[in-house]
C-alpha cells in the first residue's frame, strides 16, 4: 500500500511538471505588423504603435483589454482570445463608433463609401473606388458617416465631385430626414428629404 501511494505521488508530479504552464496576468503589450500578420511584443513605443493594456496569457492578449492606437486615432475595447479580437467595440478619438467585432464578424457602424448612379441604380463600395464602372465618371459622391449593411444609414456628410455637399439624415442609402444641400456657389437648401427627393426651402 505504501509503495502504491509513492508511485501515485510520482505519477501526479510527472503529469503536473510535464503540462504546459499557462500564466494569466495583466500588463502591457505592443502590436507589430509582420509579413505573416500582427504580433504582440512586451516592448515598444506607444507614441508610434498600438498599445494593449489588459489581461495576457503567454504573451498574448487573452481576456479583457484595451488597444489604443498612436495619436489617439482610435481605440478597441473588449474581449480578446489568443491575441485576436473576439468581442470588441471600435471607436474614434472623439468617441464616434466605428464598428464592432462579434462572433467572428466585423459589423461596421461608421465609415467611408463612394457611390454613383448607373442606369438608375446606386452602386456602393466601402473605402475604395475599385468595383465601380469608372473612376472618371462625374456623378460619384463620397460619403462619410453612419453605415448599416454597406449603405448610408443615420447621420452623414456627402460630397459630389464638383464640391456640392449634403449633410443630414440618411436611411437605407437615401437622403431621408432633415438635411442641408449646399451648391458650390454658396446657395443652400434646408429641409426634409424623403427617399432622396428634397422637400425643401431656400435659405
Amino acid at each position: 500500500m505504501k509503495h502504491l501511494l509513492i508511485i501515485l505521488i510520482v505519477l501526479i508530479s510527472f503529469v503536473l511538471l510535464s503540462s504546459p504552464v499557462i500564466s494569466q496576468e495583466t500588463g502591457v503589450l505592443y502590436q507589430y505588423e509582420t509579413s505573416s500578420g500582427f504580433v504582440f511584443k512586451s516592448f515598444g513605443e506607444g507614441k508610434v504603435q498600438p498599445k494593449y493594456k489588459g489581461e495576457i496569457t503567454n504573451g498574448e492578449p487573452n481576456g479583457f483589454g484595451v488597444l489604443t492606437y498612436p495619436y489617439g486615432e482610435k481605440s478597441v475595447v473588449g474581449e480578446w482570445k489568443n491575441g485576436k479580437v473576439r468581442k470588441t467595440k471600435h471607436t474614434k478619438k472623439d468617441g464616434t463608433s466605428i464598428g464592432k467585432f462579434e462572433k467572428g464578424e466585423w459589423i461596421v457602424s461608421w465609415g467611408v463609401l463612394y457611390f454613383g448612379f448607373r442606369n438608375g441604380n446606386v452602386r456602393y463600395d466601402a473605402e475604395k473606388w475599385e468595383g465601380l464602372e469608372s473612376k472618371d465618371n462625374k456623378d460619384f459622391w463620397k460619403y462619410e458617416g453612419e453605415i448599416n449593411n454597406v449603405v448610408p444609414n443615420g447621420h452623414g456628410k456627402s460630397t459630389l465631385y464638383n464640391g456640392e455637399k449634403y449633410e443630414g439624415k440618411w436611411s437605407n442609402g437615401w437622403m431621408n430626414g432633415k438635411g442641408t444641400y449646399t451648391w458650390n456657389d454658396g446657395r443652400k437648401y434646408v429641409g426634409e428629404y424623403k427617399s432622396g427627393k428634397g422637400m425643401v426651402k431656400e435659405q
